[in-house]
């Protein structure tokens, strides 16, 4: 199988050691295109360079929610700017994260609705996280002309009705191989050509890591997780998702 790591973070600090045996890693394991995704502009510039230094790796340049106390018109253009590079196939991350409430929540919907309108602007799809914001998430997702993907999903019905109803990409991590997970007739309700997979690593590694540091070579076991719920084999979900991944990024089949 070949698999598409829809969503990580390369530039992650816990990846310092060892970032090119990580990414080989992930190619001995099937994982043949990752997208690194940034936080804010600094970690664009640094996922620029490693995607400009991997073939099959690409990024993305936006500003986290938890940053958004930062951001300014000069954020914008900073990230227009970036986002000119070849390497940059995606707005975000961007969202709303009202669990942590690490920036105020006005200033997270400005950030937010900036992003939206760039990533219009510059007809780049957006990469979106929600956290316990499902309607402020959805009225914004509502009025726009954006394409995303909500990743990391984990959130409500309505929340994924209002991102289906506007064409939007759907992406589950290794939360769907967690105990706790009650999410599997929503993971079915996704049509199979909105459907992405992720690792979001270094965070949230699936079973049977868990407690380990996550990484994109792990990515089989969330693929393995959504084809039995969703009654495929992991062969198709590889597939489908990987060709959803190379779709909704605007990249050539098998580019770089």
């Amino acid at each position: 199988m070949n698999l598409f790591d829809s969503h990580c973070h390369l530039t992650a600090e816990a990846f310092d050691d060892e970032r090119p045996a990580v990414i080989q890693r992930a190619r001995d394991a099937g994982v043949t295109e990752i997208v690194t995704i940034a936080s804010d502009p600094k970690d664009t510039e640094s996922a620029l360079e490693i995607a400009a230094g991997h073939d099959g790796v690409w990024c993305t340049a936006g500003l986290h929610p938890h940053e958004a106390d930062h951001f300014g018109d000069e954020t914008v253009e900073r990230l227009r700017g970036l986002a000119d590079s070849p390497e940059v196939v995606a707005i975000g991350e961007a969202g709303l994260d009202f669990h942590y409430d690490n920036a105020p929540r006005d200033e997270q919907r400005l950030c937010f609705e900036a992003q939206l309108h760039l990533a219009a602007e510059l007809d780049l799809p957006i990469v979106v996280h929600s956290r316990d914001a499902d309607r402020d998430t959805a009225e914004l997702i509502s009025s726009t002309d954006a394409r995303g993907v909500l990743h990391c999903f984990t959130a409500g019905l309505e929340l994924l009705e209002t991102g289906l109803e506007a064409g939007w990409m759907v992406s589950f991590s290794g939360i769907v191989t967690f105990k706790r997970f009650d999410g599997a007739e929503l993971v079915r309700r996704v049509p199979d050509d909105r459907l992405l997979i992720e690792t979001d690593s270094p965070y949230l590694a699936p079973v049977p890591h868990r407690g380990r540091r996550n990484e994109p070579a792990f990515l089989i076991a969330t693929c393995e997780a959504v084809a039995a719920m969703r009654g495929q084999s992991p062969e198709a979900v590889a597939e489908l998702t990987r060709r959803n991944a190379y779709s909704f990024y605007g990249l050539e089949r098998d580019a770089r």
